[in-house]
């Protein structure tokens, strides 16, 4: 009779209904919305037409001229855990 192994047993992980990563793409933050906000706080203080306002003007047009930076691809880690997690699990009997 082999000697019995002294390593600790695999941890088992608890079984699971579905396995999934919460919110993969995070959407990034426009960053010309704290200039717009400043010059909309700017207008309502002193009127449309104020020209203490002109600063907060062109750096929003300097803003807005940049473009918008290249979309990022879309994150695919809930296809592939769906489409491997029964191949994780193992088969499993169908409770009725």
């Amino acid at each position: 009779m082999p000697p019995k192994s002294t390593k600790p047993a695999a941890p088992r992980l608890p079984p699971l209904q579905k396995l999934r990563v919460r919110r993969p793409n995070q959407a990034q933050a426009n960053p010309c919305v704290g200039i717009m906000t400043s010059m909309l706080g700017c207008w309502a203080s002193s009127g449309y037409s104020a020209q203490g306002c002109m600063a907060l003007e062109q750096s929003l047009r300097a803003c807005m001229d940049q473009g918008k930076p290249e979309k990022q691809k879309k994150n695919t880690i809930n296809y592939h855990l769906m489409r491997l997690y029964p191949k994780i699990r193992g088969a499993r009997k169908i409770e009725k």
